[in-house]
């Protein structure tokens, strides 16, 4: 397979080679039909206009770019746009998080929202796990970089992603389909028709897409992960009664589901060796760090993702004379469901979610409920002899999210977080057998133990905006935006069930003064705590002894307890945007934008934890307790741009200067046992993009893309953060940002001619991509102080290759395709194993983007 692998990659690359030099008699031949000088014309403002003329960074994808790259998601756009990124850990329906100019926020919450917004149609997509389903059947594709606030409304602080689906077609009855089949099983079917009812009136048109992959992630266990099984359908009725009207009707439906996430573990503990001093077979681990990685190697079992969805959208377009109205509407279920063995080794040690090796029977699965209704409503006219272009609108949504978190222990459990967290140092299996002292000298064994957790939240936004724009002269144009949002949200967290008779009897130690009198230091009663007590397995109703005058545990103690709350918040965003064309070819702009992302909440059993144990103990009831908040405020950002964008021949250049700077930056930790999410204070990136397009005539064009963006963390980032997240915001000082690298690239050259005299076509397209190192860590420092190990994934190349011919009625093309040709082996998130070790001595994982892709596709269009 390796050998074939090879020749695969030198096919690709000798033939892209050879071809691009076609011979100019041919190539020669129809080159007047096809100058490049068409515009792209893109709806970035909400007005269909030339990308060249907008005073703001936006690149426009045209479907055959995605074609050509083997763009199938949004997950891949990287190798189109190097300002974007997004990447995905233990699940892509709640995990996944996107970054523009290095700026997004990371996942694994649903609580957070995305910095980065995505818009299907004009309608706004809620979590990034919503809107990854199939490209399919696209007008066009663009992305808005930097604070788009003013239009875009909520969650777009460090940009916009903004998807157009094709419209049915009222004149034609037209139609396509593509085949594809690869390695790794990759079978990929897409096809849709577009019907006209009433001619020139009304249309219909279908379209779907099949997509199945066999995972590229292999464990010692057996079990196969990061697979692909989805498929799409899409529909939609278009009507144009007259002139002045159109109707546009969609609905769509898609299923996933996948084996998904398994990660690798680059790094293994130190502590490995004392599994058998606790009885354990073995340790769990048969493949870590280097060779692990290089071979796709894990050591789990299984990782199962599933999610559901349907919606439905409206758009209403209406010519009123002098003013033309716009109105979108829509509503979105969206379902999820998880079953992981998320230790990530071969042990017994937990689940979550039902129907796994230590799922108890009847569990409730992981996973959520989200519920999105929107309704925007837009008047667009001209004034003063169209000097003035204006736009006023208001937008409403709400949205419902019910998430369900179990977990249940294995038999494992105890003897594997005795031997990876206490080594030989307390005795064999120390965590069932120091519950002997809170339990009447009888241990209890925490096999089977487990809690049903249920986060609920219910979100009300709206919303007043004007986007305006003045014609002072031909050349000088100004442009002034300005949007009030107003948020509100009330969540709670409720705990279903549970049993965790090991969790209250290292309770009863601690606050019975059992522990301290057998001799045990505060840390390890502390760590025995947390561990038999792993916050998303903890009952609520843990009880505190007589003694302390009874009540909840957790009033001493920092362990789960329920709460309800409610988040308000209001903002100003705006724009303001000088426009300077210089000659019909060349504009210069610079801008100035406050843009936005709403807070909310932690949805974690730890969210409200007692902030002052430690006081509460030693105060003996003098002391009353502090309890955390579950809400973390809204992120805030101001951007400076200046740019320009020119057209030199047959090359189209444009640069843009930007300096972002966040404001309660959002963030959340995995600390190995529990996700923390905090306000920090301030974060920053500065840098520059540059995008060239040449038509080079004889049917080859090339692009050049380069980013430079400094995302980091100032070293007075933690300046007036609140106290509970002090520790880890101080390690964050001075670091660069999540999966932002400094300089990132993509360079592509394409011939699309004739192949010769005979009236076949040729398609030949290659690209390569290019990422600085990066940190893929939320933050670099342990607890300790000292550097953890693996945090930054190195410099890398990656090349994308795609050859094809065109029969000459253009009806069928013929593709071999390739991705990622050298086989680069890339992490995009390294985390700590659960409960695996700790501060110098942790195990960690690493989620393992795509490896090398190739194989043939038939396009045919009718």
């Amino acid at each position: 397979m390796r050998r074939f692998n090879r020749i695969m990659t030198a096919a690709l690359c000798g033939t892209i080679c050879s071809t691009l030099a076609v011979p100019a008699a041919f190539a020669q031949q129809s080159a007047a039909d096809d100058d490049g000088d068409e515009p792209i014309i893109v709806t970035a403002t909400l007005r269909a206009m030339d990308v060249q003329d907008i005073p703001l960074a936006v690149t426009a994808v045209a479907p055959e770019a995605l074609e050509r790259e083997g763009v199938s998601d949004i997950k891949t756009l990287s190798s189109i746009s190097p300002s974007f990124n997004i990447q995905s850990s233990q699940t892509e329906t709640q995990g996944t998080s996107i970054k523009i100019r290095g700026v997004g926020t990371t996942g694994n919450n649903t609580g957070l929202e995305s910095s980065v917004g995505v818009f299907i149609d004009g309608v706004y997509q809620s979590r990034p796990g919503v809107a990854l389903g199939d490209l399919v059947d696209l007008e066009r594709l663009e992305i808005l970089r930097g604070p788009q606030g003013t239009l875009f409304g909520r969650n777009t602080s460090a940009g916009a992603l903004n998807i157009t689906t094709k419209r049915a077609n009222l004149s034609e009855f037209e139609g396509f389909a593509n085949a594809s089949y690869g390695n790794f099983n990759f079978i990929n079917v897409q096809g849709g028709v577009s019907v006209p009812i009433a001619q020139d009136v009304a249309a219909f048109r279908i379209s779907g897409t099949y997509r199945k992959r066999d995972g590229y992630l292999k464990s010692s266990t057996g079990a196969e992960s990061n697979n692909r099984d989805r498929y799409m359908l899409r529909g939609q009725l278009y009507i144009e009664p007259n002139a002045d009207v159109s109707i546009r009707l969609l609905a769509d439906y898609s299923k996933v589901d996948e084996n998904c996430c398994d990660a690798v573990i680059v790094r293994e503990t130190e502590l490995a060796p004392f599994f058998a001093f606790h009885g354990l077979a073995n340790d769990g681990v048969d493949q870590s760090g280097p060779s692990a990685l290089n071979n796709l190697a894990t050591n789990g079992q299984l990782f199962v993702n599933g999610a559901e969805q349907w919606g439905v959208s409206g758009e209403l377009k209406w010519d009123l004379g002098g003013v033309k109205m716009t109105y979108i509407g829509s509503y979105r279920n969206f379902e999820s469901n998880s079953t992981q063995e998320s230790d990530f080794v071969s042990l017994a040690i937990f689940t979550t979610g039902a129907g796994g090796q230590n799922s108890r029977p009847g569990i409730l699965p992981t996973g959520n409920r989200i519920k999105t209704m929107t309704h925007e409503l837009r008047f667009q006219g001209t004034a003063f002899n169209d000097h003035l272009d204006w736009l006023v609108g208001g937008f409403y949504s709400t949205e419902d999210i019910v998430e369900d978190q179990t977990m249940t222990f294995g038999t494992d459990y105890q003897r594997a977080n005795s031997a990876f967290n206490f080594a030989n140092a307390l005795g064999v299996n120390p965590l069932f057998a120091f519950t002997a002292l809170g339990n009447g000298g009888i241990p209890v064994n925490s096999a089977g133990a487990f809690a049903e957790n249920r986060f609920s939240q219910d979100a009300k936004s709206f919303s007043i905006f004007t986007h305006n724009v003045i014609n002072f002269t031909d050349k000088l144009s100004l442009t002034l935006g300005a949007r009030y949002v107003d948020e509100k949200k009330t969540a709670s967290f409720d705990q279903l069930n549970s049993i965790n008779g090991a969790c209250q009897a290292s309770v009863n130690g601690v606050l019975t003064g059992a522990f301290s009198g057998a001799g045990l230091p505060g840390a390890v009663q502390s760590g025995i705590v947390g561990l038999n007590c792993f916050p998303f397995a903890a009952p609520v109703t843990l009880a505190a002894p007589a003694g302390l005058g009874g009540g909840l545990a957790s009033n001493f103690l920092p362990l789960p307890r329920e709460w309800s709350n409610v988040f308000k918040d209001d903002e100003i965003t705006y724009t303001a945007q000088v426009g300077y064309k210089a000659n019909p070819d060349l504009l210069l702009y610079a801008g100035y934008s406050h843009g936005f992302k709403s807070g909310g909440f932690n949805l974690d059993p730890t969210a409200a934890n007692i902030t002052n144990s430690g006081a509460v103990l030693a105060g003996g009831g003098t002391v009353a307790p502090i309890f955390a908040d579950p809400r973390f405020k809204s992120e805030k950002v101001d951007q400076i741009e200046i740019g320009v964008k020119g057209t030199f021949g047959p090359i189209k250049a444009n640069l843009a200067l930007f300096d972002m700077k966040m404001s309660d930056f959002q963030v959340l930790e995995f600390t190995g046992v529990q996700f923390l999410t905090f306000n920090v204070n301030s974060a920053r990136s500065t840098g520059a993009e540059l995008e060239l397009f040449g038509d080079f005539g004889n049917y080859v064009k090339g692009n050049l893309a380069l980013t430079y963006a400094d995302a980091r963390y100032p070293s007075n980032c933690a300046n007036g953060v609140a106290p509970a997240a002090l520790g880890s915001v101080t390690r964050l000082c001075g670091q660069d940002l999540t999966n932002a690298p400094k300089f990132t690239g993509v360079i592509g050259l394409t011939y699309d001619g004739p192949l010769n005299s005979s009236g076949w076509g040729l398609l030949v397209n290659g690209s390569m991509n290019y990422s600085d190192s990066r940190t893929t860590r939320t933050i670099n420092l342990d607890t300790n102080g000292l550097p953890i190990p693996l945090a930054e994934q190195e410099n890398y190349f990656k090349m994308n290759a795609r050859i094809g011919l065109t029969t000459p009625d253009e009806r069928f093309t013929f593709e071999l395709w390739g991705t990622n040709l050298t086989n680069e082996i890339t992490r995009g998130i390294t985390a700590n194993t659960p409960l695996r070790g700790g501060a110098g001595t942790r195990s960690l994982i690493g989620f393992v983007e795509e490896p090398r892709m190739y194989g043939v596709t038939v396009r045919a269009k009718f």
